[in-house]
């Protein structure tokens, strides 16, 4: 019965029922495809850094700063950061692989460094990888050209889109056995380290600044990032030993012989008569260089996580952090280790739906302001129903009823116009001349995707509106006395 005189009053009052329906359905529509586009950028970053950078979770040095997989999140100091190691590495491991839902474990050591590669000198992110695992542990690493490196060589990777850069400025593309050239600075100078390049790799799901990335053995970023391996068993041969007691005036004088223990044997001595000279200290240099260092260490800067599926991450990371706390580490999300572009998504997400709260209530005023217009116009209708025996309830009933109605049907033209929209965008194939708007949204083209469960959030959002914006009409419908409303009539 309420909703048949509900229906009757919908049509009575078809001005003021299709301005609400109107508002209602514009809010919703706005609210839906700003959500849908955010909800699709949010997936494809989810994609792009867990399946081929961040995983899932990565534990770092617990500290002030928040670090990502290559410096500071905090872009006022991240020029001047130094990312820390990980403190007690192999006990961290043991703990970590006790966890439960651990579904895969990679371990990295970053720096940043400059490239010099066919000519061509600039910037980039130097990632040295744990060989064993890290290929295996991202499938959305793709093999373009070349190999992959194997544990124990030395060696590094780059993009496809740097190689095509490259080629691009040169006119010649780089390839596998080309040499390249890294440079670092930091407070113990600087460093300069060259390795083959092995291979050329692309990401299935590229973000913003992955391009950018260089895969290379984690020695050789260790070396740049001036970081010291201390489980390493260096051999000091008596020949360096014997320098110890040698005077700086005695290191360049004539009495100072090389010997053959110095220059490596007599048939390698720098002058007949065994004197010091450059090609001794030259040959002396390259017979000792790192031959006794090993190409993995347990010196890390990060651990990199995957989590079963079904699994909790937020759940899993706070269970991790409990029991890392002791150790001076932590773990944190995708998204904290992704850096500046995934917490941007956040906050992009979190000030677009702040301004949708604020059309929102500017919206609700108005659909209140219209619903009290239309409770007066029916002042005599709602007297003679409580004059008739009609309770607070039943009142509250058909203006609720009335409102769910109109509500209901705006959420459903508001998304129905969203999909009508999505559809529409698509197949204009709507180019994004920005680098950091296309990594965002996933592509260099706009393409929506119809969310269900955001439709089913927007059509909860227009019926919310209509119930917020009922309140204070159904208030004073039932506050309406019936002896002044049949007089009014």
């Amino acid at each position: 019965m309420i909703l048949l005189l509900a229906f009757r009053n919908i049509v009575r009052n078809k001005k003021n029922s299709l301005i609400v329906v109107l508002l209602i359905m514009v809010i919703t529509f706005l609210f839906f495809i700003g959500n849908s586009l955010i909800g699709r950028s949010e997936q494809s970053l989810h994609e792009a850094f867990v399946e081929s950078l961040t995983g899932d979770a990565v534990i770092q040095k617990s500290g002030d700063v928040v670090m990502n997989l290559f410096g500071a999140n905090i872009p006022i100091i991240d020029e001047f950061f130094t990312i820390p190691m990980l403190p007690a590495y192999d006990t961290v491991m043991e703990a970590v692989l006790a966890e439960q839902g651990i579904a895969g474990i990679t371990s990295q050591v970053s720096c940043r460094v400059y490239l010099d590669l066919g000519g061509v000198r600039e910037a980039a992110l130097l990632a040295g990888v744990d060989m064993d695992t890290y290929f295996s542990f991202f499938d959305g690493i793709r093999l373009e050209e070349g190999r992959f490196p194997v544990s124990g060589e030395y060696g590094g990777m780059i993009t496809s889109e740097r190689a095509d850069r490259i080629a691009e400025k040169t006119g010649i593309r780089p390839e596998a056995g080309d040499p390249m050239l890294f440079t670092s600075a930091g407070k113990t100078g600087f460093k300069i380290r060259e390795v083959p390049l092995t291979g050329i790799f692309s990401y299935r799901n590229p973000g913003q600044f992955m391009n950018e990335v260089i895969l290379a053995d984690p020695q050789t970023a260790r070396v740049l990032a001036s970081i010291q391996v201390a489980s390493s068993d260096v051999a000091v041969g008596r020949e360096a030993l014997d320098l110890l007691d040698v005077s700086i005036d005695g290191l360049f004088g004539e009495d100072f012989s090389a010997g053959e223990d110095f220059s490596g044997g007599a048939e390698n001595a720098g002058s007949a008569d065994g004197l010091f000279s450059a090609a001794a200290l030259a040959s002396f240099l390259s017979a000792s260089k790192e031959e006794n260092v090993p190409l993995t260490g347990g010196d890390w800067n990060f651990i990199i996580l995957k989590f079963r599926k079904g699994i909790s991450v937020s759940a899993a990371i706070a269970s991790l952090n409990r029991k890392l706390l002791p150790y001076g580490v932590r773990a944190v999300d995708w998204r904290m280790a992704a850096g500046i572009s995934a917490i941007l998504m956040l906050m992009v997400q979190a000030l677009f739906n702040s301004g949708m709260f604020l059309v929102s209530v500017a919206g609700g005023i108005a659909a209140v302001n219209i619903l009290l217009v239309s409770v007066f116009r029916r002042t005599r209708e709602i007297g003679t129903l409580r004059a008739i025996g009609a309770e607070d309830a039943y009142i509250r009933g058909l203006i609720l009823g009335e409102n769910g109605i109109l509500a209901a049907a705006a959420g459903v033209l508001g998304i129905l116009a969203g999909y009508v929209c999505i559809r529409l965008v698509n197949s204009l194939n709507v180019h994004i001349p920005n680098a950091l708007i296309a990594s965002l949204l996933g592509g260099e083209t706009v393409h929506l995707v119809f969310i269900p469960g955001m439709a089913g959030l927007s059509l909860a959002a227009a019926a919310v509106l209509g119930f917020a914006a009922s309140l204070y009409p159904v208030e004073t419908a039932v506050r309406i006395d019936p002896v002044e409303a049949v007089r009014q009539g």
